[in-house]
């Protein structure tokens, strides 16, 4: 294929992602922007593979095959409670992808200095994405433990091991040859930081980690493209690394972090709050029924509990009810409610819940003091009150959706436990507040029950 061939593809390609790009920004062009930029991708990889001698095609076509099974499994199988964790290993594949590509560069005759540059950055970037994008993987996924993982010394440590990728960077950088051991030293430093990078980390802040390494990801892939130089890669790579930034501020915003306490693991440290004592008013589905019955506004406020019990289309059936009862029914959203970035407007839209029923956190809390009903589904940490009042509690400062203030808040869950931060919960014992215990699908379906006799 002629050079002006490819590029004109890859400009089509790189159109695509932009516009896809583009559209993910709202629920309703959401999966229109998603084939757009996945027809981008292929057009690119179909050109490449024909534009290069890389492999004879019956690898190609066999790597494709596996490529294709594993994604169709996965695609049918993985629970919407599992995305998180799947996203994780998404970002974690990202970075030993570029990892390899940087090292094959290495095998390309004439490197220049820029070029080996580039090529460290991709190892060096890729092997601290994949590490740590396995540790999130198993701190999301409750292989090890959840909270921050801290010890003594810890950023005199990194900032060691920092240093030496450095050094061996430069000494490798001097004399690039495949079998020099500063080369090796930068893979396993870079795979060990990604470790200690993530670590102290608690589990509540793990959507910004998960928007980070994504962003991580892209920056790889860019420093990859520039080692092949592959335009296409540098282009798909920067998009991927600009817009996981992007996200990483809102995400960091809504959870009162800077983006620099982010990059440089230094949020997450574990704190004592404050114990939590009260009295719990539970209450049955009758009584719920009897409430919302009389109400005129509900907001529904879902969290990582509701994804557990896959309510979300009896929670829209709730709503439905409620509306024909003449009640005015909203979705308050927190930004990071959840175990990753965007976590309950998936659950919604699969629910088919309208798009103009999703209020925004700072929306909901201008007009919470007149809902009569706020329903908190499985969320706990971003209702908790004692990120505004506790200063001991690691969540202290995080803005929260001020369900408190609602006339009257129903709260469902399975038990007492604390959320994913391991803090208690004042709001469980306020006076507005009522517990519904047990599985969030079936206390609402009983609830519907009510509405249906």
């Amino acid at each position: 294929m002629s050079p002006v061939l490819i590029n004109t593809i890859y400009i089509i390609a790189a159109a695509l992602f932009i516009f896809g790009l583009k559209q993910l920004g709202s629920p309703a062009t959401a999966v229109r922007g998603n084939l757009l930029s996945a027809v981008g991708m292929f057009l690119a990889v179909v050109v490449t593979l024909f534009s290069r001698g890389i492999l004879e095609f019956q690898w190609i076509a066999a790597a494709a095959a596996v490529g294709a099974i594993i994604g169709a499994i996965a695609a049918q199988r993985i629970a919407m409670t599992s995305m998180p964790e799947m996203v994780a290993l998404f970002n974690g594949s990202g970075g030993i992808a570029s990892l390899l590509v940087g090292w094959a560069a290495l095998y390309n005759v004439g490197n220049t200095l820029f070029t080996i540059i580039t090529i460290l950055l991709s190892i060096l970037i890729g092997a601290v994405t994949f590490s740590g994008s396995i540790v999130a993987w198993g701190k999301l996924s409750e292989v090890m433990p959840s909270q921050a993982i801290v010890f003594g010394a810890q950023r005199i440590v990194n900032a060691l091991i920092l240093v030496a990728l450095i050094y061996c960077g430069v000494m490798f950088a001097m004399e690039p040859t495949l079998n020099s051991p500063y080369f090796f030293a930068v893979i396993a430093l870079s795979l060990i930081f990604g470790v200690m990078v993530v670590i102290p980390i608690g589990g509540a802040d793990m959507p910004v980690v998960i928007s980070l390494l994504n962003s991580y990801s892209g920056l790889a892939a860019c420093a990859a493209g520039f080692a092949i130089n592959n335009n296409i890669l540098i282009v798909a790579g920067a998009l991927v690394g600009a817009a996981g930034i992007i996200l990483t501020n809102i995400m960091c915003k809504a959870m009162n972090r800077s983006l620099a306490n982010v990059l440089f693991s230094g949020f997450g440290a574990v704190k004592t709050a404050t114990k939590v004592e009260g009295e719990v008013k539970p209450m049955t589905a009758e009584d719920a029924y009897l409430i919302l019955e009389a109400a005129s506004t509900v907001s529904f406020v879902p969290g990582y509990g509701m994804a557990v019990a896959q309510a979300q289309h009896v929670v829209r059936e709730l709503g439905e009810l409620l509306e024909a009862n003449g009640a005015e029914v909203t979705y308050a959203i927190h930004p990071v409610a959840g175990r990753m970035p965007g976590h309950m407007n998936v659950l919604l839209a699969e629910a088919n819940v309208p798009y103009d029923q999703l209020v925004e956190m700072e929306d909901i809390n201008r007009r919470i003091e007149n809902v009569d009903v706020a329903v908190v589904i499985g969320a706990n940490d971003v209702v908790n009150p004692a990120a505004r009042e506790d200063e001991n509690s690691p969540i202290y400062g995080m803005p929260i959706i001020n369900v408190d203030h609602a006339r009257t808040v129903f709260i469902l869950k399975r038990s007492m436990a604390s959320g994913f931060s391991g803090v208690d919960n004042p709001l469980f014992f306020g006076e507005n507040s009522r517990m519904l215990f047990g599985d969030a699908k079936e206390s609402i379906s009983k609830v519907i029950a009510e509405f249906k006799i």
